[in-house]
């Protein structure tokens, strides 16, 4: 069972906050101690040894010098950056609008040769249709209240898509059968997703599958929506934000999920038929 998203990011902080506690406890010096040569409260100290406030570069700086260890206050320092950047809050992202957003995948999308997809509300962002994401877009708008780019970001949206059709990169995605119904557009745009879906799983770099709802004793569980790329990251999107995961463990943890996923969805002709099935339906 992978962990929660915002309990690996929290469990990142901690292991930051073990790392500063052990330092001190090294040196000998208590917390009133170090926050003495820190020039600082004590209550500040308490705070950051628990994992309840961040330390600032120039804390832990100040620490490492503190606990006479200067020079492992880089290493320090790249893991408490790495800690905070994998929960990403999304009102901090989109203030700007979504195209914005959109763009900022890009370095990532570019980089990765194998991407894993499994989404358990929505058609993935990689195989959207013009209409689609245009409904998509413009809810997420109006309920965060931000800059309406929607035309630009689907655009965008459209435009990173392309990565499909690049040689050298694989696609393994995976939807709820449950996803080809949520209508997020009107009946047309939703019948034009659903046929490119259609087109889009005959192409030789994707497999497209979809888990039935009607799956008998599955394995596991509808999950948050998560991105694979390559072995390196992985992406889970929250209503409130989106959490980068990178430490190996728990991104074998996704890892095992996906397999279990991927075990229990059909293909071919079989997800065809279900896909058929929701455009009868709309």
């Amino acid at each position: 069972m992978p962990i929660s998203p915002s309990s690996a990011a929290q469990a990142a902080r901690e292991s930051v906050a073990q790392r500063l506690r052990e330092l001190r406890a090294d040196a000998g010096i208590s917390g009133s101690e170090l926050a003495s040569r820190c020039n600082w409260s004590h209550p500040k100290t308490y705070r950051i040894e628990n994992a309840r406030t961040p330390p600032s570069v120039d804390d832990i700086r100040r620490w490492c010098e503190a606990c006479d260890a200067p020079g492992q206050a880089a290493d320090i320092i790249a893991q408490s950056r790495n800690a905070e950047s994998m929960y990403v809050e999304w009102r901090r992202k989109v203030r700007a609008g979504l195209k914005q957003l959109q763009n900022s995948y890009l370095p990532l999308f570019k980089a990765t040769k194998l991407f894993r997809v499994y989404s358990s509300t929505l058609v993935p962002g990689l195989l959207q249709t013009e209409g689609y994401a245009m409904g998509l877009l413009s809810s997420i708008t109006d309920f965060r209240d931000i800059p309406n780019d929607v035309a630009q970001a689907v655009a965008a949206r459209l435009e990173r898509s392309r990565i499909l059709h690049e040689p050298g990169r694989r696609f393994v995605l995976l939807v709820e059968e449950s996803a080809l119904r949520h209508q997020v557009s009107d009946a047309d745009a939703m019948a034009a997703q659903l046929g490119y879906l259609l087109t889009a799983g005959s192409f030789s770099s994707v497999a497209l599958g979809v888990i039935p709802m009607s799956a008998a004793e599955r394995s596991i569980w509808p999950m948050e929506t998560f991105h694979m790329y390559d072995e390196a990251l992985v992406s889970v999107e929250l209503l409130s934000a989106r959490v980068t995961v990178t430490q190996p463990s728990d991104i074998a943890l996704y890892e095992k999920a996906f397999d279990q996923l991927r075990s229990i969805a059909v293909y071919g002709s079989e997800a065809r038929a279900l896909i058929v099935k929701a455009i009868d339906a709309l």
